[in-house]
């Protein structure tokens, strides 16, 4: 891939943040999803590339933008599948609550996993931990083998878990095993990557989630050399042939950071649309508008923070004309 394409991925989800974080506190989730979507869609089709969207908003006839299979660039090379979350927490937003992310991610044609629009049960950790982790084994264990990679005590660490009933049992073992826990409303794309910056305080991520955000989350990681393990958890038998449809003939196995995220390249950008433990929420003041990103590279290992200053009226649909 063309490593412009870093900065180039930037202008993405800065303007999907800037688009959808007017509705932070608004009550409409749909709306600022929608706005984020919209704005986009404008700026990807500005960026000389030629993607094919893998992880989208849904397939053709249940999304009119950025759906599974769209085509998305100029349509020139490099050739690349492309992973989107215009915005990950739509409800995050709605509510003005922390962790709201624009998320991108790209990677050379046929490196990311097509993952299907189910739960997929996962397990996340940083750096520093990386082969201390196994998703076929006990909360406790993984808390203790996670807690000796850190040089720390299990009751030091902290697991994010999504505030779900689903997960009543996990977080009751967490508990007995002595870690302390984060419980977060949406956002767990944003809750993987934090474990890879000790600044954030996030140790490890635990419980099931959507599956395209595994495979985001597994960008990011790639990106920052840490891990993700990830087991679809197919609700019946219609999405069980879904994943067989999608090449996945063995819904049950463990996915590991090769399964999810082929090769030793990839892209992953990501815009605070509110304030997180990483990045700061967008700013707006006027015509003046601020932003934070988070862009990296898994063959470089290049890991940036950019601030961006933005003057609106200068970007009709947040592309310059």
């Amino acid at each position: 891939m063309e490593r412009s394409l870093t900065l180039e991925l930037v202008r993405v989800t800065e303007a999907a943040a800037l688009a959808s974080g007017r509705w932070m506190g608004c009550g409409k989730k749909n709306e600022a999803d929608q706005a984020a979507t919209e704005a986009m869609r404008t700026v990807f089709d500005t960026i000389p590339m030629r993607g094919t969207v893998v992880i989208g908003e849904g397939e053709m006839d249940e999304a009119p933008m950025l759906y599974i299979g769209e085509r998305l660039g100029l349509g020139y090379l490099p050739e690349v599948d492309v992973a989107v979350d215009p915005l990950e927490g739509t409800n995050i937003v709605a509510k003005g609550l922390w962790n709201a992310i624009s998320v991108v991610a790209v990677a050379d044609r046929g490196c990311l996993l097509h993952a299907p629009d189910m739960y997929m049960e996962k397990i996340a950790v940083g750096p520093k931990a990386v082969g201390h982790i196994d998703i076929n084994a006990s909360v406790a264990d993984n808390l203790d083998a996670v807690a000796k990679a850190l040089g720390r005590d299990v009751g030091d660490l902290v697991a994010v878990i999504l505030d779900r009933p689903r997960h009543s049992q996990l977080i009751e073992e967490v508990r007995a095993a002595g870690a302390r826990i984060k419980l977060i409303p949406d956002g767990d794309v944003a809750a993987a990557i934090n474990t890879a910056f000790p600044d954030t305080g996030v140790d490890i991520v635990f419980g099931a989630g959507g599956a395209p955000e595994g495979v985001l989350a597994a960008v990011g990681l790639k990106c920052l050399g840490g891990e993700i393990q990830g087991r679809l958890l197919p609700q019946n038998e219609a999405e069980t042939e879904r994943c067989k449809r999608m090449g996945i003939s063995d819904p049950g196995k463990v996915l590991r950071m090769d399964d999810l995220v082929k090769g030793d390249d990839a892209i992953f950008a990501a815009t605070g649309v509110t304030d997180g433990e990483l990045l700061k929420g967008v700013r707006y003041r006027g015509t003046m508008a601020t932003t934070q990103s988070l862009v990296m590279r898994a063959r470089t290992g290049t890991v940036r923070f950019v601030d961006g200053k933005h003057r609106l009226e200068k970007k009709p649909n947040f592309v310059l004309e």
